[in-house]
């Protein structure tokens, strides 16, 4: 019955508004903000606002719609007892700086829509949307259900999706529309932790220039943009000597960043560029670059302990992304190279240093030994290790019934041969036992996703419309 239906035909009668509900969903400011949470709006009202948008969408054109405790909802069509999982997210990480327009205005420009979440994945959701919606248009019978599952907390702790399939069933296959095409079948795993650096403030105090504070980064999966310190110099030579080789530094490195002198005091402003934390080497990180300054150039007249903490950082993470100065570097074929994002960085006077790090182990890496080198390391240089979470990988065999039929579709609608990838990145597909990423990024087009300017081709979104609406009716019939 495929063959009498023009899948990209549909999308096009429903361009514009497909094109007007994509901005509309972007124009939602939702980022994490448990500041104001309430008992309905568990994340903050900007979440609860996009998860709402995309239920009162469901309810609208009459499909079953379910909101779970504001964690996650749920839009759905079709009979049977298999459930086909179609997994999206509503939430955004933080917008960062030096946007070109208002990160929440979707402006359209040179055929693309700017936002944040463009790509990520607002924009995929929506497409999704509309290729259940043309199914359900055009009366094509099912004989599974299909299942949009919307969680609010993917960019941070997952906690939608566990609180989802406490309550909720398990969709028996299923695709997240949050990555690439072609396929992807495997998923490293992924941990984040934290190093706090111990001790008191008794040693805060016996250098010439004493690090007051130092901060980068909002996100462990994001590699910061923006890092800012200041430092207290007790000499009037050693302020000027700052000053002069901060901007000497900045120019010999292709950096913009700015000092600023009040008294004895130098505030540093750096910025570097971000960058989805799964491929570090694809940003600059603010933090470690704004700490390699300090060290190359003030570490001898540290206080003790900020000298330990700058020290630490550069010793470990400074140049090296994938793990070798901690001794835990790890590759295979499937899947690629273990890597480690600085996502966080700071320093109190008062508190010490912490460092946040998000790290991306290959399926076939035993990651326990590494943690205990990790922790190891720390405790021998005053740090205390902490788990926050730690996602294991998650691999498909090519040759699985979801794959065949997903990788039919793809090569029908694009002429293209449907390769099986890995990545990095993690999507909801790793919670079902049979789920790949499938999606929105195609081949050659460059990943924005949590970088300024993020965007998402409308050609894209159209393409991927079609690309869902066939993929569903497929799973589905």
């Amino acid at each position: 019955m495929t063959n009498q239906i023009n899948w990209t035909e549909e999308v096009l009668k429903r361009k514009e508004q497909i094109i007007k509900d994509t901005q509309q969903y972007l124009q939602i400011k939702s980022v994490l903000d448990e500041s104001e949470a309430t008992e309905q709006a568990p994340l903050g009202t900007g979440i609860d606002q996009a998860l709402k948008f995309m239920l009162n969408k469901g309810q609208n054109d009459d499909f079953t719609v379910k909101n779970v405790d504001g964690l996650a909802g749920h839009i759905e069509y079709g009979e049977g007892t298999e459930l086909i999982g179609i997994l999206c997210h509503v939430d955004v990480v933080p917008e960062g700086d030096g946007w070109t327009s208002d990160p929440y205005s979707a402006e359209i420009r040179d055929g693309k829509i700017f936002a944040r979440g463009a790509i990520d994945d607002k924009g995929p959701t929506m497409a999704a949307y509309y290729a259940m919606k043309i199914v359900k248009q055009l009366g094509l019978s099912l004989q599974k259900r299909v299942r949009m599952i919307l969680g609010t907390d993917e960019e941070s702790n997952w906690r939608c999706v566990e609180h989802y399939f406490k309550h909720e069933e398990m969709p028996t296959i299923g695709f997240a529309p949050d990555a690439d095409f072609p396929i992807i079948n495997a998923e490293k795993g992924i941990f984040d932790f934290i190093l706090e650096q111990n001790g008191s403030e008794q040693n805060v105090n016996d250098g010439t220039i004493v690090l007051q504070s130092l901060n980068a980064g909002r996100r462990l999966n994001m590699v910061p943009d923006l890092a800012e310190a200041s430092v207290l110099c007790k000499t009037k030579d050693d302020t000027e000597r700052i000053k002069n080789s901060f901007e000497q530094y900045i120019k010999d490195n292709n950096l913009t960043g700015t000092t600023k002198i009040e008294e004895n005091i130098i505030q540093f402003r750096l910025e570097g560029l971000s960058a989805h934390g799964m491929e570090p080497n694809k940003g600059r990180n603010a933090g470690l670059l704004l700490n390699t300054y300090l060290h190359q150039n003030i570490l001898e007249k540290l206080d003790q302990r900020a000298s330990a903490f700058v020290s630490f950082v550069q010793q470990y993470f400074g140049q090296d992304s994938r793990g070798k100065a901690l001794g835990i570097a790890y590759a295979d074929e499937i899947s690629g190279e273990l890597t480690i994002n600085n996502g966080t960085l700071s320093y109190q006077k008062e508190d010490g240093g912490k460092i946040g790090l998000n790290l991306r182990y290959p399926v076939t890496h035993d990651i326990e030994p590494s943690k205990q080198k990790i922790k190891d390391i720390s405790e021998n240089h005053n740090f205390t290790w902490k788990q926050i979470s730690d996602s294991k990988p998650h691999h498909v065999d090519e040759q699985h019934p979801l794959i065949k039929v997903l990788q039919k579709v793809y090569e029908e609608q694009t002429g293209e041969k449907a390769e099986l990838i890995a990545i990095g990145g993690g999507t909801y597909a790793r919670s079902l036992r049979a789920g790949v990423a499938f999606g929105p990024l195609f081949p050659g087009r460059p990943d924005v996703a949590h970088q300024k300017d993020e965007y998402i081709e409308i050609e894209d979104l159209l393409k991927a419309t079609a690309i869902y609406a066939q993929a569903i009716y497929e799973l589905g019939k």
